[in-house]
């Protein structure tokens, strides 16, 4: 059974989706059974267009990506998810839905890209930088044992991550 990992921002337009891009696509590459989602508290309704041309740039097809709510998360027939990562301070600080499944929750902060000075040159270097360091967490993630791990020896490696 797949392990599902849904990644949380506030807008759902750039770490959040940098973030199931970033885990899609190393857990493709490693044959890993791990699938991840995207969603927001608030949607923007548009993804920031920085953060698909970072995913492109290293060959992640984005193609079906779109900003969308975590209220599609907690409907009848949603995937139930493993783990949900938070992934700006905003959306940390939310008082989240109920998650069916009681994952387990992890706060893994990046600062907004999107917020970077320099024009757009430094937006893109800001992206990179930051599509970089998420996919150096989902690295991390996807070497752990998921599937034999209790969902309390999976919160201790994940917080050991955060630190990382």
């Amino acid at each position: 059974m797949s392990t599902n990992v849904l990644i949380l921002c506030t807008h759902n337009s750039a770490r959040s989706v940098l973030s199931e891009g970033m885990l899609n696509y190393w857990a493709d590459r490693l044959g890993k059974d791990v699938r991840a989602y995207s969603a927001g508290s608030a949607p923007s309704g548009r993804i920031n267009p920085f953060a698909l041309e970072a995913l492109a740039n290293i060959g992640v097809d984005a193609a079906g990506f779109r900003s969308k709510s975590w209220d599609e998360f907690v409907t009848d027939g949603a995937p139930q998810m493993r783990v949900v990562i938070t992934v700006c301070d905003s959306a940390a600080a939310e008082e989240c839905p109920y998650w069916p499944g009681s994952p387990v929750k992890v706060h893994w902060g990046y600062a907004d890209p999107s917020n970077a000075p320099g024009g757009d040159e430094g937006k893109r270097q800001a992206f990179e930088l930051t599509r970089q360091a998420i996919g150096y967490r989902m690295l991390q993630l996807l070497m752990l044992p998921l599937e034999n791990m209790s969902n309390a020896e999976l919160q201790e490696s994940l917080d050991r991550i955060s630190k990382s």
